[in-house]
């Protein structure tokens, strides 16, 4: 009888590899949302800052957001690489890779203050879901087929 990882294509280890980059990515981006808590003066439970009563409201409310935004993707960009990466784990892997550099990029522009900055480098993580969707269709279609 043959082990889960003897089912596995090798390379599928990539996946998980970039999978685990990203959670460490999340950790960087929730270590600078508390620095901008800290030094814009927005204590907990308080989401996003109110420019009526923080003059550096839009300051930190955009580094809260590219975190924030990161979230609401994150289980959208793991189901993708994990169910994707089952046929096609190199492809998806090197998508993963280009989608996490992409949310660094878009994170650290979305920081600066000025929103259209996240969108510089950023923008290419749509790309990268667009051709994991499509690798996840592959495999779907691979096992309605089958």
């Amino acid at each position: 009888m043959a082990t889960l990882i003897e089912l596995l294509p090798k390379e599928y280890g990539y996946v998980a590899i970039v999978l685990v980059i990203y959670v460490f990515l999340n950790f960087y981006m929730a270590f600078q949302v508390g620095k901008a808590r800290k030094k814009y003066k927005v204590f907990y439970p308080t989401l996003y800052a109110s420019k009526s009563e923080n003059k550096d409201a839009d300051l930190f409310n955009c580094v809260q957001r590219g975190h924030q935004n990161s979230l609401e993707t994150l289980p959208i960009f793991f189901a993708l690489m994990i169910l994707g990466g089952l046929k096609h784990p190199s492809i998806c892997a090197a998508l993963g890779v280009l989608y996490t550099a992409a949310r660094y990029a878009y994170f650290v522009g979305y920081a600066t203050g000025e929103p259209k900055n996240r969108l510089k480098l950023g923008g290419l993580f749509f790309p990268a879901i667009l051709g994991l969707m499509l690798c996840t269709l592959s495999f779907g279609w691979s096992l309605a087929s089958h």
